[in-house]
C-alpha cells in the first residue's frame, strides 16, 4: 500500500505543479483545448488535485496496513 499512497500523492503534487504553471501560461497546460483560460486550468487541474487528494486520504484512512 505504501507504493500506491506514494503514487497518488505524487499525482496530486504533479497536478498542483501543473496548476501553478497553467495559471502563468494557460496555453502550455491546455494545448489540446480550443480556448485556454486560467479558469479552465483551475477547473481541470484543481479538480484533479482535489480528487487525488481525497483518494489519498481515503486510502490512508480506510485501508489497513
Amino acid at each position: 500500500m505504501y507504493y500506491l499512497e506514494l503514487f497518488i500523492i505524487l499525482l496530486t503534487l504533479t497536478c498542483v505543479l501543473f496548476l501553478i504553471i497553467g495559471l502563468v501560461k494557460p496555453w502550455a497546460m491546455l494545448w489540446w483545448e480550443d480556448v485556454q483560460t486560467r479558469s479552465m486550468v483551475l477547473k481541470v487541474y484543481g479538480s484533479l488535485a482535489i480528487i487525488f487528494l481525497l483518494v489519498y486520504y481515503s486510502i490512508k484512512t480506510f485501508l489497513p496496513r
